[in-house]
This record gives structure tokens, sequence and C-alpha cells, in this order.
């Protein structure tokens, strides 16, 4: 009976030390406020800090933000997360949330903008997960959970969901499937590589979570991305909490190398 008790907090974050980058975009600022609730101290790192006030406006004793640009180098990175060390002492997972692309368009797409968007979708969190690993080490142990997409593992259907009614402005662009396909080899790779060393490497694929602004702005395309689900409906951002606790707490303590969708089942059809 004592066993399962203690079970009853296997969910606990309480006194973790938590990192995500870009905490306070659409996907972001869900995941941050499922974390707060689950007690855990929580480092929105970013480049915008007007966002965050704007997105967090509250006080809250377990949320800060930190500058951080993940164009920056490898050495940065490093730069930084030592900081985050010698200020909250410890980090005990971080989240690899934030992105950044140029270019929407398909076989136009520049040379230039397809390798600037590979390297903001996977070479970035290359950057991270290469900069946090020595603490990790120095600390036996840590977790690194990487946002991935539907996308890095199905194609668009262009057909369905991008032409006529004002929908192509929204088509998927080569560089970002590409590149978060990748990060799933990249999540394994690492979860390979680090396994013994007590660090967990794991990644979530959002399906549809349309912002609010496109979701007033084209019906249309919001109706073909519901139908295009079995759950017919978009995410939200408050569906992402119970994977980010799940990966982020001990009860993953048995889970690496995974990648848990949540995209309405998108991805079985």
């Amino acid at each position: 009976m004592a066993k399962i008790k203690s079970m009853k907090n296997i969910f606990d974050l309480s006194n973790k030390v938590i990192v995500i980058t870009g905490g306070y975009g659409h996907i972001g600022s869900g995941i941050v406020e499922g974390l707060l609730n689950f007690d855990a101290i929580v480092i929105v790192a970013g480049r915008d800090k007007d966002k965050f006030r704007e997105r967090f406006p509250s006080q809250n004793d377990n949320l800060y933000f930190e500058e951080f640009d993940i164009s920056k180098s490898g050495e940065y990175f490093s730069n930084r997360f030592n900081d985050f060390i010698n200020k909250y002492k410890k980090i005990d997972v971080v989240i690899n949330n934030a992105h950044y692309t140029k270019g929407n368009s398909q076989l136009e797409l520049s040379d230039e903008d397809f390798l600037y968007s590979i390297d903001g979708v996977l070479g970035s969190i290359h950057k991270s997960i290469k900069a946090i690993v020595p603490i990790y080490r120095e600390f036996g142990f840590g977790k690194i959970i990487n946002i991935s997409s539907m996308y890095g593992h199905i194609s668009p259907n262009f057909d369905n969901l991008y032409k006529g009614k004002g929908c192509e402005k929204y088509v998927n662009p080569p560089h970002y499937g590409a590149g978060k396909a990748g990060l799933l080899q990249l999540t394994r790779y690492y979860a390979s590589l680090l396994g013994k060393e007590n660090i967990f490497v794991n990644a979530i694929s959002p399906g549809p979570f349309s912002k609010n602004q496109i979701q007033n702005d084209n019906p249309e395309f919001i109706n073909r991305l519901k139908s295009s689900n079995p759950l017919n409906k978009l995410g939200v951002p408050e569906d992402m909490i119970g994977p980010v606790v799940l990966l982020s707490s001990n009860a993953s303590n048995f889970i690496t190398g995974q990648n848990i969708c949540v995209d309405g089942g998108w991805t079985i059809w």
C-alpha cells in the first residue's frame, strides 16, 4: 500500500527547473501554464521580453524570463545554460519548442532560405542538446523534450488543404517538414547515445493547432483541417500539457527515444 500511495505524486513537478524556448507563443504558452499548475519552476527562454510580459501579465513566483536567441552559436547556448545553472542551481528539463524559418514557397524557395530554415528547425535544437548534455552529465540526470510536428512523419495533402478559397497562403513549406523529420531522428539518436547516462530524450508532434487569427480569417481552411483528423477538431494549447508533464516527470523514467503525436489522430489515416 505504501508503494501505491507514493505513486500518487508521480506527475509532481515541484522544484523541477524547466527551461522552454519560445514559451510565449501559441503552443508554448499553453505548455508553460500547464507546467506552472504542476508546480514546476519555469524559465521561458526567448528573444522578446515584451511578448513574454504581454502573454503572462500576472506575477508568478515560479515563472522567469531569460534572454535567449536560438539563432546564435553553440558556444552561446553553452554560456546561457551555464548562466542558468549559476542562477537557478540546476536544470531538470529542457523543452526545445522555438524555431525560426524564412520563405513559404515550394519549388521557388531559395537555397539560402531553405538552409536558414533547416538550421532554425533542426540545427538550433542540435546546438541546444550539445550544450545541455555536459550539464546533465555533471548532475547525473536530465530530460530533453523536442517539439516536432505531424509534418515530421507525414506529408501535406495539398489538394485537400491548400487549393482555392484563400487557403494557398497557408501552404506548409518543404523545409519545415524536412527539419521536423530530422528532429525525430535526432531525438532517437541522442536517446540511444545518452540513455546509459540517465539522460532522456523524447519528442512530441503536435497536429493542427491553428492560431485564433487564422481561425477568424479563414473558416474554410479551419474546416479542412478539422476534417483531416478522426476527432474532427483543432487542438488547443492545453492539449499539450498532459504529454509534456508526462515526459518531464518521474512518470516517464522508463521512456526515451519516443514521439507522442498530439494530432487528433491525423497521422493514423
